[in-house]
């Protein structure tokens, strides 16, 4: 059998994720312990008993998610389920992606708590509040999703920021395009057209600001060779040098997530076996919409993982 992890992106987070995991497992614990020191403040408080809208924020959202991806990595390897020898690709959505670089050893997890952290708030002041926005098209395919936003786009940016699945597409500009999007959706037979509620327009030329400083933040980080090929999200192909990585990450701040294609490249290469590590179940009901064939476990809880030892 042929598997992927797969490690999920910002929306997915919850108060209380990770922390089954953390008490169950003393190496799940210690991610916590190091992400809270690399960042210098108790983040696993505002995960574990916060605010809600306050762990939505981007920049506490990003790291914190990655924590708890992580957390899970060591709770599987402490079960005897290593990701070298488990898993012979890995993969993210957006900022999954780092997750997962980490899982396989091209980033120390210290550094990328760092680096999502700068990401969060590089991305969250790049556009001022209210300027940018992002929208939902379900029902249409990838083709006709990008024909909107640039018939939506006028002078101003709207792209197509999230290939998710077959029938979803995000697109995300400036907010009065993304309007028009929904609108021009609807008019060419999308089953819905919802605009997000995100802080800011991810994955569009409206994020090359942030894209500048992630360029910046990387290059001052050593990135090693992956120990698991890496489907990345700008080319949605396995990636196995460390040194294509940074440049790659660069390019995803303003680049399409290429998530459909990207499991169905994975599907190409023989991964039938796909574990969602971390929090929620949003990739599963993505990949299960690409790939029919595909079988989706979630790894997010010390019952989870039972589940897999049975």
């Amino acid at each position: 059998m042929t598997r992927a992890f797969v490690f999920p992106g910002q929306g997915a987070q919850t108060i209380g994720m990770g922390r089954a995991l953390a008490a169950a497992y003393p190496a799940a614990k210690a991610v916590f312990d190091e992400v809270d020191e690399a960042l210098g403040e108790k983040l696993s408080a505002l995960i574990w008993e916060g605010d809600i809208a306050e762990l939505t924020l981007t920049q506490n959202a990003q790291p914190a998610l990655m924590a708890t991806s992580l957390a899970a990595v060591r709770a599987l390897e402490a079960e005897g389920f290593p990701v070298v020898g488990t898993a012979d690709f890995v993969a993210g959505h957006s900022l999954g992606e780092y997750s997962a670089l980490c899982a396989v050893g091209a980033l120390t997890l210290a550094d990328t708590a760092r680096l999502l952290r700068i990401r969060g708030q590089a991305m969250q002041e790049a556009v001022p509040v209210g300027v940018g926005a992002m929208a939902a098209l379900l029902g249409l395919d990838f083709e006709t999703a990008t024909a909107v936003a640039a018939e939506a786009a006028g002078d101003e940016v709207c792209q197509a920021a999230n290939d998710n699945d077959p029938a979803q597409v995000v697109v995300s500009g400036h907010k009065a395009a993304v309007e028009r999007a929904v609108e021009i959706a609807k008019a060419r037979g999308a089953k819905r057209a919802l605009m997000l509620p995100v802080s800011a327009p991810f994955h569009c030329a409206l994020m090359q600001p942030a894209a500048a400083r992630m360029a910046e933040a990387l290059a001052a980080v050593v990135i090693s060779d992956p120990a698991v090929p890496v489907v990345v999200n700008v080319r949605a192909e396995a990636v196995t040098e460390g040194s294509k990585i940074a440049d790659l990450l660069v390019a995803q701040v303003t680049g399409s997530v290429r998530w459909r294609e990207s499991v169905q490249w994975m599907e190409r290469a023989g991964v039938t076996d796909y574990w969602e590590v971390g929090a929620g179940k949003a990739l599963s009901g993505m990949i299960k919409r690409i790939s029919k064939e595909a079988v989706t476990k979630a790894v997010g809880t010390p019952e989870d993982i039972a589940a897999l030892k049975g």
